[in-house]
């Protein structure tokens, strides 16, 4: 099973980037804009539309208020196995951390997917730490 993570470190307050990646309907408004443009919520999923035109459902599994995690499973034609999860954490100098875990199978679909978190975490990156820039630490 292929496992890949992602992590970032943002100024934005740990508040704040969990207001963020816990509103689950906003990931095109408030996370990931442009890299996810569309967002639409049905009962206990998403649908989540990308910007490279990719549509795909997502079981959401938990979201965590406590933890500050959200869980969930992408079904997908692709992929026989899919769990990915994002957590937020008080890091080290006042900063605020991001994890992103996606363990999936088969392992072929591991260099696609590797590739669309890579972009993502970059974008969620950028979001956040213009959101601290204006004022959401």
């Amino acid at each position: 099973m292929a496992s890949i993570r992602k992590e970032i470190s943002t100024k934005a307050s740990i508040d704040a980037v969990w207001a963020a990646l816990g509103d689950i309907g906003a990931l095109h408004t408030r996370l990931v804009p442009g890299f996810v443009v569309d967002t639409r919520l049905e009962p206990g999923a998403r649908i989540v539309t990308f910007g490279n035109g990719m549509v795909v459902r997502e079981l959401i599994i938990d979201v965590d208020d406590r933890a500050k995690r959200v869980v969930w499973s992408v079904q997908s034609e692709l992929m026989t196995h899919h769990n990915g999860s994002a957590q937020v954490f008080k890091g080290e100098d006042g900063q605020t951390r991001v994890v992103w875990i996606a363990d999936l199978l088969p392992d072929e679909a591991s260099g696609p997917v590797d590739q669309m978190m890579e972009q993502g975490i970059a974008v969620m990156k950028k979001t956040l730490d213009a959101l601290a820039e204006k004022g959401g630490q």
